[in-house]
């Protein structure tokens, strides 16, 4: 069921000050209590009800902060919306009682923030810290006022006046769902730009002063946050909307006393408001089979959070001064009567369209490939480019996929099967190519390092005959020479020997018997050859002991 909520409004006057109570025993609902004095002017005899008595999920007094409200109203509502439910929060009430504070804040305090901008820095929050999936958040901001719908965020003009902002209407698809022709979407990806869209469209909204309160919106705006989130690599993606309704003040005309455009306004504001209720005491009631939902700008917008797909949170303004008793007990009672309402909320998934879109288009391409089979009907027209280069991308992914059940889908086109085959016989042909030239390189490589081997080796050994040679005549040559020492040793030793054997025959007798002068004489004549002969002895005796 659709949750209510009750907020008071501190009176201006304290001797103003209506009569209530509230109840908020922790075993039962709370429940609030209106007290009505009988006034004395009615007469003696008088049978008005003196109290009255509403349930809520929760009564905020008048010393309820902003921050209060946020956690206990909107915060539960953000929280599903950011799980893929549809939310809305709207509030309800009569003129001056508060909604526009509740929803949207006051301006004088950064504490007296409403709803709408706490929310958006919740769910910009949360967003940052859930980094599991990919968010896309858009904005929208629509004003109803006299039946007409108006963008407030609109880019392309700035707004001198109401009647300057393009005009958004309803149209209607065969399954009943809503769509606002001209009402612009704003991607915001921060919270600053988020809240400069509000800023921007609270500046337009159309405000005015009555007897009831200095500054009157004399329009219901709608504040929608769009929520996108994917996981990556998923096909499905999960849609969620965020409706922050601020209705119009609904006022007695016979007690306020307006006149002129404002009572037009007021005129057309409890209209609205009269189908809103229509709507949902059609919705309470079980057997009803119509939903006049069509009545209204305002209900045909809100369909789904009335009854529809959505959580739907209502907050109950009350301004329960003396003379406004009548206004709040009206107001308990729409609230008990929308209490009623069953809303039917599901998780929004649907699959990824551009992932749709391939799927589809390939399931197209299949069929015509598979009627083209049956009907033997040949194609005879080229392929294209872009055709042959698709082609060349999945074989090459094939040939490179381990996978061994890996498949190579062409479909039945049998020019695209020839091509195939065509484009792998080259591939092999060029591989056998390549291979034969890396086997002839290798081979050739190996004849020419043999070639270079042998000569090197018929070098090597010519060197070594040489070196071989060549030293064989060097011991042929030593040996020579050896040969020729030892025969000179010799010959000197012999030499030697004859010279010992004269030089004995010489000591003999220096005259031989019978001639005297003879003998002098070879005696005076040998004296010098006897002394070259002692010094050719003495040269050879050296020269052997040298070459010994």
């Amino acid at each position: 069921t659709i949750q209510i909520f009750a907020r008071v409004k501190p009176p201006v006057r304290k001797h103003q000050q209506g009569i209530y109570s509230i109840d908020e025993d922790e075993k039962l609902i709370p429940s609030l209590e209106i007290i009505l004095p009988r006034d004395l002017a009615d007469g003696f005899v008088n049978n008005k009800r003196e109290s009255y008595k509403f349930k809520f999920q929760r009564i905020f007094d008048q010393d309820a902060n902003q921050e209060t409200i946020f956690e206990n109203i909107a915060k539960p509502v953000a929280g599903s919306v950011l799980e893929g439910y549809n939310g809305t929060i709207f509030a309800y009430g009569q003129t001056g009682s508060g909604k526009t504070f509740t929803i949207t804040g006051g301006a004088e305090r950064y504490s007296d923030r409403g709803i709408i901008p706490r929310t958006l820095s919740y769910i910009f929050e949360q967003l940052q810290k859930d980094s599991s999936k990919m968010y896309t958040t858009h904005i929208s901001y629509l004003e109803i006022y006299n039946e007409c719908g108006y963008d407030l965020l609109d880019p392309r003009h700035e707004a001198s006046s109401l009647e300057d902002l393009p005009k958004v209407t309803i149209l209607e698809d065969p399954d009943q769902n809503i769509h606002l022709k001209n009402l612009t979407l704003h991607q915001a990806t921060t919270e600053e730009e988020a809240l400069n869209l509000l800023f921007l469209g609270d500046t337009n909204r159309m405000i005015a002063e009555t007897p009831m309160n200095q500054a009157s919106t004399r329009s219901h705006c709608i504040f929608t946050i769009h929520l996108s989130s994917k996981e990556p690599g998923s096909a499905t993606v999960r849609h969620a909307k965020l409706h922050l309704v601020d209705l119009a003040g609904s006022e007695r005309v016979a007690k306020t006393g307006v006149g002129g455009h404002l009572l037009t306004e007021a005129k057309y504001i409890n209209l609205s408001l009269h189908y809103l209720e229509q709507v949902i005491i059609a919705l309470s009631e079980k057997h009803r089979s119509h939903i006049p939902y069509r009545n209204s700008m305002m209900t045909s917008v809100l369909r789904d959070s009335l009854g529809g797909n959505c959580m739907t949170t209502m907050i109950a303004t009350l301004s329960l001064e003396k003379r406004n008793l009548d206004e709040s007990i009206s107001t308990c009672r729409f609230a008990q009567r929308v209490a009623l309402i069953k809303n039917e909320a599901v998780l929004n998934e649907e699959i990824d369209p551009r992932l749709m879109i391939k799927r589809l288009q390939k399931e197209i391409q299949e069929l015509k490939d598979e009627l083209a089979m049956v009907t033997e009907e040949q194609r005879t027209e080229a392929l294209t480019e872009a055709e042959l280069l698709q082609l060349e991308k999945l074989i090459t992914s094939f040939l490179e996929d381990q996978d061994p059940e890996s498949r190579l889908e062409v479909g039945a086109d049998m020019r695209k099967v020839h091509h195939c085959f065509h484009h792998l016989k080259k591939l092999l042909n060029d591989k056998k190519i390549f291979g034969n030239n890396t086997v002839s390189n290798t081979v050739s490589s190996e004849s020419k390092d043999q070639d270079c081997q042998e000569p090197l080796k018929e070098e090597e050994y010519r060197k070594l005959r040489d070196i071989l040679k060549q030293r064989d005549n060097e011991i042929n040559i030593l040996v020579n020479m050896l040969k020729k020492e030892k025969k000179k040793a010799q010959e000197a030793l012999h030499l030697a020997g004859m010279d010992r054997r004269e030089f004995r025959h010489s000591q003999s007798p220096p005259f031989p018997p019978g001639n005297p002068e003879e003998g002098q004489r070879m005696r005076l004549s040998s004296a010098p050859s006897q002394a070259q002969d002692f010094s050719i002895l003495g040269n050879r005796s050296s020269l052997l002991h040298k070459k010994t």
